[in-house]
């Protein structure tokens, strides 16, 4: 006896479970920036960026956009990419080679960037799934 299991549904909730660790990643982070943007500003003066908290705003907005596309599958693969995008720039400025001399553990963060990156590009490639997504975006699908 054998027990068939459906492909179909388990990738559909693998999909789905993916856009909410994306999700919940960033609204994770969104939270911690809006709780005290004076912090977050503080943090993007340190790393030596001009007009902290505008870019500390700016980056929460962004992360609040990228929550909407994670969590309705609309524009997907683009919010994807530019997440991906953003997390590589997070990890050079913020946990890149200038840091690691003073605290090793800033690699593991530079290099924990990298695993988020491979599945936000995953993503891209791939979709926000059958189920519950919309489906708008500029880049088609084969």
């Amino acid at each position: 006896m054998t027990i068939e299991i459906n492909r179909a549904g388990w990738a559909t909730v693998a999909v789905l479970v993916g856009r909410l660790i994306f999700a919940a990643v960033f609204i994770m982070a969104v939270s911690f920036k809006l709780m005290d943007i004076g912090a977050t500003a503080g943090y993007i003066a340190s790393a030596g960026f001009p007009m902290p908290t505008l870019l500390a705003w700016l980056a929460a907005l962004f992360e609040l956009a990228l929550i909407a596309c994670f969590l309705t599958g609309a524009y997907f693969s683009e919010a994807a990419l530019l997440a991906a995008a953003y997390v590589l720039f997070l990890a050079f400025a913020f946990h890149g080679p200038s840091h690691w001399a003073g605290n090793q553990t800033e690699f593991g963060f530079f290099v924990d960037h990298f695993t988020f990156i491979a599945g936000l590009l995953f993503a891209a490639a791939h979709g926000p799934g059958q189920l519950l997504a919309m489906k708008r975006g500029w880049i088609a699908r084969r």
